[in-house]
Formats: C-alpha cells, sequence, structure tokens
C-alpha cells in the first residue's frame, strides 16, 4: 500500500462542503471589495522567492521545496502567493494600465517543516494583493476586508497591528536591535546569531522560548520611525477606528518574510495552540522593484483555509450543507430503472440535484441509501407507475405522498 506522504492530508468528499464554504466566501467578500481572481504557476524560478521572499527568512533557508528539472534550471514549489502574483504583475505589464490592481487566490502552497495542527507541508491560502496604492486608507481596507471576511466565517478574533517602518528609519533600528542583542549574542539561538549578522529585525521573530524572553526587552520600533511612517501608522489607526475595526498595537509583530515595510498585522485566533494566527499580512512597497519592476507601493495578506476550519470547528462554527438531494428515483426492476435514469437526467438538464440507483438495490435499500444522501424526496416508479405515467413521489421530512405525472416533474420539483 502506498501512504500520502508525510505533512499532507486528504480532503475527502463528506468534508469538502467545508472548504467549499471558506472558498466560496473568500471569493465573494473579493467581489464585494472590487478584487479579480489572478492564477499563478504552482512553481516558480526559485530566484523569485530568493529575491522575493528574503533569503534571512526561515522560508527561503529552510522549509522551500526546491529542485532541478530535467533542463537543469532550479524551480521551487511555491512556499507563498504574493511572491509569483508580484511576478505576474511585472510580467504582465499591469504598471501600466489602471491602478490600482486589486487581485485575490486561492492557492495550494508547500513549506517543508515539520507537520503539527494547522501547519501542513502542503496547506491552502487565500491571499489578496493591492498593487500601485501608497496611502494610509489602502492599508486599511485591506485589514477591513479581512476583517470583514472572518467574521462572515462566523469567527472571533483579535486584530493586532504594527508598523516597521521604511528602510530609512529601520536603520537606525537595526542598530539598536544590535547594541541590544551584543552582549546576550551567546544565550541565543543558533539561528538568531546568524539573523543578528544579516537581519537584526528577524531576532524579534524567533519561535524559541529562550529567544523570546530575551526579546521581550528589546526596544520598539515605534520609537524610530521618521516622521512619514509614523504619520502613515496614526492613518492607518485613525481609519480603522472610523470603519469600527478594534484593534491593539502590538510592536514586536515583524513578519516572518523580508518584504515588509510599514504596516504589519495578525488577526489571533485562540484554540490552535502557537500557531493561533489565521491572518497575516501588511505593507511591501519595495517587492515590486526588488524583482526588477518600478517603484510601486503594494498591501496584501494571506489566510491559512487549514486553520481556519481548526478554529471554526473548535468555535463551534456550523458550516451549512447545500449538498442535499432534491429528488431520488427509485426503480423497481430494470425497465423501471430506465425510466429513474431518464428521469434523472431530466431534472438535471433543468438545474435539480437528483440521483437515482445504479447497484441494482431493492426499493427498501434504495430508500434507506436515499435517507443517507439526505433526499428531499423519493420518486418510486413500479410497474403501475409505468403504466399511469407518473412516479410516485414520498416527502421524506413528512412522509405525505402524491402523484407526479411523468411530464410534470421537473416542473413540480423545480419549486422544491
Amino acid at each position: 500500500m502506498i501512504n500520502i506522504p508525510k505533512g499532507t492530508k486528504d480532503v475527502l468528499p463528506e468534508d469538502s462542503y467545508k472548504w467549499r464554504f471558506v472558498e466560496d466566501t473568500a471569493r465573494e467578500i473579493s467581489r464585494l471589495f472590487c478584487l479579480k481572481e489572478i492564477r499563478t504557476p504552482v512553481f516558480e524560478h526559485t530566484e523569485l522567492f530568493n529575491r522575493g521572499v528574503g533569503d534571512t527568512s526561515d522560508v527561503v533557508t529552510k522549509e522551500m521545496y526546491t529542485f532541478l528539472d530535467k533542463g537543469g534550471r532550479s524551480v521551487t514549489l511555491k512556499p507563498e502567493g504574493t511572491a509569483g502574483a508580484a511576478r505576474s504583475f511585472i510580467e504582465n505589464g499591469m504598471a501600466s494600465g489602471v491602478l490600482p490592481v486589486k487581485m485575490y487566490y486561492i492557492i495550494p502552497a508547500f513549506r517543508y517543516e515539520r507537520p503539527q495542527a494547522g501547519r501542513l507541508r502542503e496547506f491552502h491560502q487565500f491571499g489578496v494583493e493591492i498593487f500601485g496604492a501608497k496611502g494610509a486608507d489602502t492599508d486599511a481596507e485591506t485589514i477591513l476586508l479581512a476583517d470583514t471576511f472572518l467574521k462572515k466565517l462566523g469567527l472571533k478574533t483579535k486584530l493586532q497591528i504594527n508598523s516597521i517602518g521604511c528602510p530609512a528609519c529601520r536603520a537606525a533600528y537595526n542598530k539598536a536591535l544590535k547594541e541590544y542583542f551584543a552582549p546576550r549574542l551567546n544565550d541565543l539561538c543558533e539561528d538568531c546569531r546568524t539573523r543578528y549578522e544579516k537581519n537584526p529585525l528577524r531576532l524579534l521573530d524567533c519561535k524559541e522560548e529562550r529567544c523570546r524572553e530575551i526579546n521581550a526587552g528589546a526596544p520598539s520600533i515605534l520609537e524610530y520611525l521618521c516622521e512619514d511612517c509614523k504619520a502613515h501608522f496614526t492613518d492607518v489607526c485613525a481609519r480603522l477606528t472610523a470603519a469600527g475595526v478594534p484593534y491593539t498595537i502590538n510592536p514586536r509583530i515583524v513578519r516572518g518574510l523580508d518584504y515588509y515595510t510599514r504596516t504589519v498585522f495578525e488577526f489571533i485566533a485562540d484554540g490552535i495552540g502557537a500557531q493561533g494566527t489565521v491572518c497575516a499580512g501588511g505593507r511591501y512597497d519595495g517587492l515590486i522593484r526588488t524583482l526588477g519592476g518600478g517603484d510601486v507601493p503594494a498591501v496584501g495578506f494571506a489566510a491559512g483555509i487549514e486553520r481556519l476550519l481548526i478554529v471554526m470547528e473548535q468555535s463551534g462554527v456550523e458550516i451549512p450543507r447545500n449538498e442535499a438531494v432534491t429528488a431520488y428515483f427509485a426503480g423497481m426492476d430494470d425497465i423501471c430503472r430506465e425510466k429513474a435514469f431518464e428521469l434523472t437526467a431530466l431534472l438535471r438538464r433543468n438545474g435539480i440535484a437528483s440521483e437515482c440507483d445504479h447497484m441494482q438495490r431493492s426499493v427498501k435499500a434504495q430508500f434507506k441509501y436515499a435517507d443517507k444522501t439526505g433526499a428531499k424526496f423519493v420518486a418510486v416508479i413500479g410497474g403501475s407507475e409505468l403504466e399511469k405515467g407518473a412516479v410516485s413521489v414520498k416527502n421524506m421530512a413528512t412522509g405525505e405522498t402524491e402523484e407526479v405525472p411523468f411530464e410534470k416533474v421537473a416542473e413540480y420539483f423545480a419549486g422544491k
């Protein structure tokens, strides 16, 4: 027997309605905010992520699925969606069109890491990217979109926001961080000692308990923001307040990817341990330039679908099942089954979910099967029904029955 690869998970037919509910909600909220869907390849040239995500991030240094194709080119299964969307924005000349470009995606992504609750090696994301708008109103709208989406799913989350500044003010903050951590280097983990040299800001994102304890005393980046970044962050906060979105400022949020600038945010949910973040994002004004495009501002977020489903289950969210069969046609013998097949096809052509027997079951067994499928009605066809040219329809909820002529079947079930 060949088993499923470690860190992956099957979505079985009886559970797929939950995924569709989350995905349909994402598409509907995106429509309300006037976003259009983008679809990018599941693998890209490795250089895209090295340059875009950042060669000091854990994603690039530890977690990417990278391999050589048959032409000897290094390609990588995408570990996140922003870099691919940004590459497509540049390659397809979207900057010369109408701005901002507002897009969303629902993708599989891949990271080689230790599987745990809500974190798999193949996982799925709903992501949003807005290119071309630099104002704080765009940051606030992006956060509002995420908040609207999470509320529509029935989740209660807490929003935490921060500003990590621009390259100008971050230089002064990096200097302050190095001064703080210098006498504590020997107490940091090996990864953090590397981060100290390459990207001190990443020290604040370490998950090791000892490092987190040391990080608690580090200076706050909010004390080092330049006047422009400070004004931008103040405007974001004001707009969130005006939109009725509660938030907490957390100066320790830096996010795990190197491309972020200024606003960063996380929506936190209880119930899945250390991985309590179900949606996160921020502004990344330098990414397009890093990837070979011009100076195009951008902001976005991603939400992990697996984590969302875990929190929804733990929160007792009832996900509607819109899969019920309207009519099940039960035939008593082969001739009757042929008629049942014909009427089933008729209903389907009229947009009505219907089913019939494919296992040569007895009528009693067909009723049991119809009940398991959640069929609202069972239409029985026997010898007498063929003679009369009508089906005997039983309402499975009330037990009432009535005869419906064959030629009226589609019309009858259309209102059910």
